[in-house]
């Protein structure tokens, strides 16, 4: 696995933002929940936002408190996670595969803090430099499987044959996945469609906060026939999927899919043609984790969190309901694992091997 590097500090004034306070208030009771956001921001209306929006359901569930430090720069993602860890919150969640290795760094600085890194498979990290960290649990999603029912939704709701995505950087596994996904899946619906991909050309400083360019890069594939544009890559997925808004019409109408969370909830500029959005539950996976480590019943190892597609709304009576079926059909394959949400390919599944999964 590629291995990027990262350090984040936020600075107002010359002090770091912690949801928006000078520094965290220690509890009298109950758990302290510490978030560090990659740099798309809490508000992203995405992945930030969901991560966060799960931590505040944990401290609540637990009668505890969260917190957050918002990233401003990728150079000072160490010192972030230091300033929950040397306060000893018992837990600290890293949001994003970027904050990887600093994540495994602070796990063993600060041995007494459980932490849950999203989109990092901890325990591979771990492994890879022969350590045993058990108070470290990486948050990690099959994207390419809800990708995949993204790319089938996409190829089936296209009039003229050609789709799009606009995308965060390729330098971030979790986003590479949803492409593939995206991409087998259209390829599965149907093997003549045509698909145009684009990667933000910055790097992690910028990919996920330039809604501008995911505005541009969107109204492009429109202008090359694309109906139907995936947005997956925090505020500048949403540019793109904004722009598709703009740009339908009840005569000319274009689709656009979300990402992470139910974006119908968290972007209603792009409800004009937000037809679905490919989902991976954080919220939740960030409760369970937290719920089953205070419970003692937590497996070891990593944790695999939900996906899937997000409800049409507006559009429930849009999408043909053989459309709704073979989604339905698809979707039990991918979790019997009897298609590959990378290839789009039937695998053989025997007996035997149901039996060990």
């Amino acid at each position: 696995m590629k291995r990027l590097f990262g350090l984040t500090l936020a600075l107002v004034m010359g002090l770091a933002v912690l949801g928006g306070l000078a520094a965290p208030v220690r509890a009298q009771e109950g758990i302290r929940i510490g978030l560090v956001t990659d740099v798309g921001e809490i508000d992203d209306r995405s992945f930030n936002q969901s991560a966060w929006e799960g931590a505040q359901a944990a401290a609540e569930a637990l009668g505890g408190t969260a917190d957050y430090v918002q990233t401003q720069d990728p150079n000072d993602y160490a010192t972030n996670i230091g300033l929950f860890g040397d306060q000893g919150f018992e837990y600290i969640i890293t949001v994003g595969f970027a904050l990887g290795d600093a994540t495994l760094a602070a796990a063993q600085v600060y041995p007494e803090s459980h932490f849950i890194a999203v989109d990092v498979p901890a325990a591979f990290l771990a492994s890879d430099q022969g350590l045993d960290l058990p108070n470290l649990t990486g948050l990690v999603f099959p994207e390419d499987q809800s990708g995949f029912l993204a790319g089938v939704l996409a190829a089936r709701m296209s009039k003229t044959g050609v789709i799009a995505a606009v995308l965060g950087t390729d330098q971030v596994v979790p986003v590479v996945k949803f492409k593939e996904g995206y991409e087998a899946g259209a390829r599965y619906a149907d093997p003549e469609i045509e698909i145009l991909s684009t990667y933000h050309p910055g790097g992690l400083d910028i990919a996920f906060t330039d809604p501008a360019w995911g505005a541009t890069t969107s109204a492009q594939a429109i202008g090359n026939r694309a109906d139907v544009i995936f947005g997956a890559g925090g505020k500048t997925g949403n540019g793109a999927l904004e722009e598709v808004a703009r740009q339908t019409t009840e005569e000319n109408p274009l689709y656009c899919i979300g990402v992470d969370t139910d974006q119908w909830e968290t972007v209603p500029n792009a409800h004009p043609c937000l037809i679905s959005s490919a989902t991976k539950d954080i919220r939740k996976g960030i409760v369970d984790i937290i719920s089953g480590l205070e419970e003692g019943t937590l497996p070891a190892g990593d944790f695999v969190g939900e996906v899937g597609l997000a409800p049409f709304h507006d559009f429930e009576d849009v999408v043909p309901q053989e459309v709704k079926d073979e989604l339905e059909a698809v979707k039990e394959m991918l979790l019997n694992g009897e298609l590959d949400a990378a290839t789009g390919e039937m695998i053989e599944v025997t007996p035997e091997a149901t039996k060990e999964g």
